[in-house]
């Protein structure tokens, strides 16, 4: 059967003829990588004859490897049924079982996710009576992943000096209960299967003479581990073919290793090299952008997208005063669509890290536009959104039940599910709330947990008619061990959790400063408003806006895109640390490239000049990627703005990972101000009406800080105000909020 070749492209048809020596396809984005690899496949299969059983394909995601199945049964009918493809955890999983004699294990050994493994560290730990709060199970996995991504033995983990001897004797007690329960984490699957390979030379020689053809699908993003599984099976007839783009490296934090695919050679000499450079996707302008970001990077495989698409509209570059404006302006856009009758699924708003999502959700619900987070969870509905809201309605009605029982545990402080069923018992019986069991139980004989929970609580009440609101949200964050918690856990998805709180404590600063009446009970209104309003995900995918961040947005493509705070410190994401590691700047880079590459027919930049950051108001500049462009190929709205100013500014609440951490969380991030100095006056139109002069020095009025003095202006239409309000010190609000005094 022959394999129609006709609508491949000259070096597509090149990967695809290749014969058995090694090769590396350079895939740039939208250049038709997934139809190489199928087509490949099947003419192995069609026209070399080769048993679909000797090939193996590996990929990242079991979607793309349904994805490849359809494919190939399409092109050879019945192909795909005995097709070796597979994720590598599944791949080795599978080649695990069949040979788990030859290894050491049962055969029917059980796989652990990762709340099975957190479980059994947290039982190791109690059992070596060791402090969770210390060690963090959360950090403990992964600590054990990275060590077995590295293939270094657990039991030599480096923690540092004062760490390593308790981390180690945690890391071996746990892998040999693992072994006693003849069960196995994801780390485990690739681990033992590379060491299996290594340590057994009959073993490697099977498998490696088994598979005749080797195909490794996204190969910029494998680890030291996959890589040294994929050079023990290819050893033999080293017919390996690997695909990916160095350029789309993206997964560095999780353990990728770019360095993977641009070695290919080292390993291979003899590799033959495809790049395929036709872009199918986007307009001759958005890949003219993308370049122009991307040719900047160092240490890159040299390649240029091309395309015989239209040259399309200019990349346009919107900047906005504030991140409300940014999100009107996703809102506008959104109608536009709608009026030209297009779909709503036509536009995805991109963001750098998740708590941007809150402004961007809110316009979308006031604006009644359905929406979805793709790879994540709304914002308000986040664990640790809802855990400080739920903190905060109990500060305000501790007898409210369902919040109380959401924290009453949270962080863990020993209060398990009896004493919560007993607490339950009591209130029923006597027919009143949890609060009232709770003060009750506390009183008696081991009643000390509940007890310090319950003074807790008193504790912060009795704070609440002397804080402002993100005041009080901050020492509630400190004193119950929550952000301490967070940031013991030390890995990528607490300092999100970090980042989603400090923006939420951030809205409370734009809510008082804005709000008539800036109370606990007015903001808790507001946001259960806000989380009820319509708008959400219930019209249907064909109408429907998605939002996600560009990690996730990785292989995917939509006719419009918007990138949503393309500004220095958020993208590139703290790009301008004076100590910033060179490779995270890099991967920002490249982050950006997948950004833009994404857009089929438009691409919309935005930045704010003022943005509330990990809880403050702040001047940005636009991010030195938009300086980067094009100038013919761009369209600039709202000015230019000004130029980066490449100083460092304190990331605050969130450090670098292995970095001394913070120890309250009130420790809150310098405002990052304009290099040139900002105007001494300002005429501002008043919300109540008329206009008003306002000058540096001038003493003015707030409802609710009272008395203060400007001390500078920021900008904004209406401008942003900095003023030193005795007695509640620097506040920035914006100026149509303030009265001359």
């Amino acid at each position: 059967m022959a394999i129609d070749l006709s609508t491949l492209n000259p070096p597509q048809r090149d990967a695809v003829l290749h014969g058995d020596a090694p090769l590396v396809v350079f895939a740039g984005a939208g250049s038709g990588k997934t139809r190489v690899i199928t087509h490949r496949v099947a003419n192995l299969v069609a026209e070399r004859g080769i048993p679909p059983w000797r090939i193996l394909a590996v990929t990242f995601t079991n979607k793309a490897a349904q994805e490849m199945r359809e494919r190939l049964e399409h092109l050879v009918p019945g192909a795909a049924r005995d097709l070796q493809v597979g994720t590598f955890h599944a791949t080795c999983a599978r080649l695990l079982r069949r040979y788990h004699d030859r290894i050491g294990l049962r055969r029917d050994f059980t796989i652990y996710d990762e709340a099975d493994q957190r479980a059994m560290i947290t039982r190791v730990l109690r059992d070596l009576k060791m402090d969770e709060k210390r060690f963090p199970p959360k950090s403990i996995a992964g600590r054990i992943e990275r060590a077995k991504q590295e293939m270094v033995e657990p039991s030599e983990i480096d923690a540092g000096v004062v760490d390593t001897p308790h981390v180690r004797a945690i890391v071996t007690e746990y892998e040999k209960r693992m072994a006693a329960a003849s069960a196995l984490d994801f780390g485990d699957l690739i681990y033992r299967m590379v060491r299996a390979l290594e340590n057994d030379e009959v073993l490697r020689k099977e498998l490696a003479t088994r598979f005749q053809h080797i195909l490794v699908d996204e190969f910029q993003d494998t680890n030291h581990s996959q890589l040294r599984m994929v050079l023990a099976l290819a050893s033999v007839h080293r017919a390996l073919c690997v695909v990916g783009d160095d350029d789309q490296s993206i997964y560095r934090w999780r353990g990728a290793d770019r360095r993977n695919i641009l070695d290919f050679r080292r390993h291979f000499p003899d590799a033959h090299v495809v790049k395929l450079e036709q872009n199918y996707r986007s307009t001759k302008r958005i890949l003219r952008a993308s370049h122009a970001v991307i040719s900047r990077a160092f240490d890159r495989e040299p390649k240029e997208l091309w395309t015989d698409n239209d040259e399309g509209a200019k990349v346009e570059v919107h900047r906005l005063n504030t991140e409300r404006e940014e999100a009107n302006l996703v809102v506008t856009t959104a109608r536009a669509l709608k009026n030209e009758g297009k779909s709503l699924a036509d536009l995805a708003i991109f963001y750098r890290i998740h708590a941007q999502s809150r402004v961007l959700e809110e316009a979308l619900r006031a604006a009644s536009l359905p929406y979805r987070v793709v790879g994540g969870v709304r914002f308000y509905d986040r664990a640790e959104v809802k855990d400080l809201l739920a903190y905060l309605r109990v500060l305000s009605v501790p007898e409210d039940d369902v919040s109380l029982l959401r924290i009453i545990n949270v962080p863990a402080r020993g209060i398990g599910k009896t004493t919560i069923d007993r607490l339950l018992d009591r209130a029923a019986a006597a027919g009143n709330g949890v609060w009232e069991a709770c003060k009750a139980q506390s009183e008696e004989r081991g009643g000390n947990k509940l007890g310090d929970f319950v003074g807790l609580i008193e504790s912060l009440r009795a704070k609440v008619a002397d804080l402002d609101l993100p005041g009080l949200a901050r020492t509630v964050l400190d004193e119950t061990g929550y952000v301490q918690a967070l940031q013991a856990e030390n890995t990528p998805e607490a300092d999100a959790r970090l980042e989603n709180l400090a923006e939420l404590v951030g809205s409370m600063e734009q809510f008082v400063a804005e709000a008539e009446e800036p109370t606990l009970t007015a903001f808790l209104e507001r946001v259960t408003l806000q989380t009820d309003a319509e708008g959400g995900d219930s019209k249907g995918e064909n109408e429907i806006v998605t939002l996600m961040t560009v990690h996730a947005a990785k292989g995917l493509e939509f006719p419009v895109v918007i990138v949503a705070g393309m500004e220095e410190q958020l993208f590139p994401f703290r790009g301008l640390e004076q100590d910033a590691d060179p490779e995270e700047l890099e991967e920002e880079r490249r982050l950006a490239y997948v950004a833009f590459t994404r857009a089929r027919e438009r691409l919309i930049l935005s930045w704010a000049s003022t943005r509330y950051f990990f809880g403050n108001l702040r001047d940005c500049t636009r991010s030195r990627f938009i300086d980067e462009l094009p100038g013919s190929d761009v369209k600039f709205v709202g000015g230019t703005g000004d130029r980066p100013s490449f100083g460092r500014a304190n990331a605050g609440w969130i450090e670098d990972r292995g970095s001394t951490r913070v120890e309250r969380f009130d420790a809150r991030p310098s405002r990052v101000l304009s290099t040139t100095a900002g105007p001494i006056e300002a005429k501002v139109t008043r919300k109540s009406g008329g206009q008003v002069s306002l000058r540096v020095g001038q003493s003015v009025k707030h409802v609710r800080y009272g008395q203060g003095k400007v001390v500078r202006f920021g900008t904004g239409d209406p401008p942003n105000v900095d003023v030193e309000f005795p007695g509640h010190g620097k506040k920035t609000i914006r100026a149509d909020f303030l009265d001359p005094a």
